[in-house]
């Protein structure tokens, strides 16, 4: 693809669903990056690519570059995929179970053509190499209104759990242990949920967890036989310009559909002693983080117990900030800062550490990032947790929850179930018995 891709404006709104359906889902690697549930509106980007050397995309110089005139968003061409848990951990040092099967750790899509559509001014632009403009074709593939995708009924499966409540609630307790003799202030504990069987349907499981969980930093990302499906609230980092941003989340709470319960829940949760100590711990872990790869002086914190609402739960979120110095690549900013402290813990090496020893096997994708890596030195990624993994022997669903001395195992048990509930619920599971 040429390195200044022309974007041309189509004459009507298309739902982004729609390309998918009608094109991209049609292709063996493909994505939608749906940004329709963010609070601006957002962007999505629905489109194609063919797989790509992930030491390019990690090589790529995190420095602004000039670019022509472009209205179709951030996203300007580059990469499109993720980067699982294991890759992080033991490029940190840590020690790390082998790596899943199910699914590649690492997968990157050197995007070839996609749509992009500005769901607040409702507007859709096709985009390709240059070379489509210059022929004088109609850009992009003819799609015709309102074709549907058959959605099967769901079913009620019981996933399988790694590891029971009761033995996880023993974990909770054995984090604390750490935590009291001094190993950790904090560990992010986490467990998985399976579900076996033949391959899923990924545009028709993702159609109901967006449904039932909308999220801005919703994805689906298919590559031949596995895909990842994301209702992930959580940014990871965002480099624009020469400035990068973290949002880590810590402390969450159900929805009720009563609104003085509602808001009741949220107040009980920015007033949490023990969330607000969780919340600030990744905070200055990320500050630290970031410090490797910035400028001196220029961290910041933009954001601090920030309650975030979404349809099935509150969060607490904090942003933190800082001004990359120049030179610096996707390698090093990764190498500085995943895995994300708040799907580790800190200190982040010991937490790491203690982490592999007791929830004894591999994370694989979950907990890792996935979105978008730009030519022109940008990048938007997102933690991959309230996700799906689809695979040729079923589907899992990651959860975990940050674990300190304050920790109360019967409702960090809760707070899994909670998180784990809705990626279930999308492919027709329900949790097992005693969660």
């Amino acid at each position: 693809m040429s390195v200044h891709p022309v974007a041309v404006e189509l004459d009507a709104w298309i739902d982004p669903s729609q390309a998918f359906l009608q094109w991209a889902g049609r292709h063996e690697h493909c994505f939608w990056l749906d940004g329709e549930a963010t609070e601006s509106g957002g962007w999505s980007w629905v489109g194609i690519g063919s797989p790509a050397d992930p030491a390019d995309v990690l090589a790529v110089p995190l420095e602004p570059r000039a670019a022509p005139d472009w209205r179709a968003g951030r996203f300007r061409g580059g990469w499109v995929g993720w980067l699982g848990y294991e890759v992080g951990a033991a490029a940190a040092g840590a020690p790390v179970h082998p790596d899943a099967t199910e699914a590649p750790s690492s997968l990157w899509l050197r995007a070839s053509q996609w749509y992009a559509f500005d769901h607040a001014r409702r507007r859709v632009f096709f985009v390709d190499d240059a070379d489509f403009a210059a022929h004088g074709a109609i850009p992009g593939p003819r799609l015709s209104a309102g074709e549907t995708h058959p959605v099967p009924p769901t079913r009620s499966v019981p996933a399988v759990a790694r590891h029971e409540a009761d033995e996880y609630a023993a974990l909770i307790e054995r984090c604390r242990a750490h935590i009291r003799e001094g190993d950790a202030y904090q560990l992010c504990l986490t467990t998985r949920f399976s579900v076996a069987g033949p391959p899923v349907d990924p545009l028709a499981v993702y159609l109901r967890l967006r449904a039932g969980s909308p999220a801005p930093f919703g994805a689906l990302i298919c590559s031949g036989d596995v895909a990842l499906l994301s209702a992930s609230p959580e940014r990871f980092l965002d480099v624009e310009g020469s400035l990068v941003r973290t949002s880590p989340i810590k402390g969450t709470r159900r929805r009720s559909p009563d609104p003085t319960e509602d808001a009741a829940l949220a107040a009980d949760l920015v007033g949490d002693e023990k969330e607000r100590a969780e919340n600030l711990m990744i905070v200055d872990l990320m500050r630290n983080d970031l410090s490797r790869v910035c400028e001196p002086g220029s961290i910041a914190v933009e954001e601090l117990f920030a309650v975030h609402s979404y349809r099935q739960v509150h969060q607490l979120v904090s942003t933190v900030s800082g001004t990359l110095r120049p030179g610096i690549r996707v390698a090093d900013l990764l190498a500085a800062t995943f895995p994300a402290g708040s799907m580790t813990g800190a200190p982040k090496l010991s937490a790491m550490t203690i982490l592999h020893r007791l929830e004894g096997a591999p994370r694989g994708v979950f907990s890792g990032c996935l979105g978008w890596i730009g030519d022109d030195g940008g990048l938007d990624l997102a933690m991959i947790i309230r996700s799906i993994v689809s695979h040729p022997g079923g589907a899992y669903v990651g959860a975990g929850g940050g674990i300190t001395w304050r920790s109360v195992p019967a409702a960090e048990v809760a707070e899994v179930a909670l998180k784990a509930r809705g990626p279930l619920a999308a492919l027709g599971a329900v949790l097992p018995d005693g969660w």
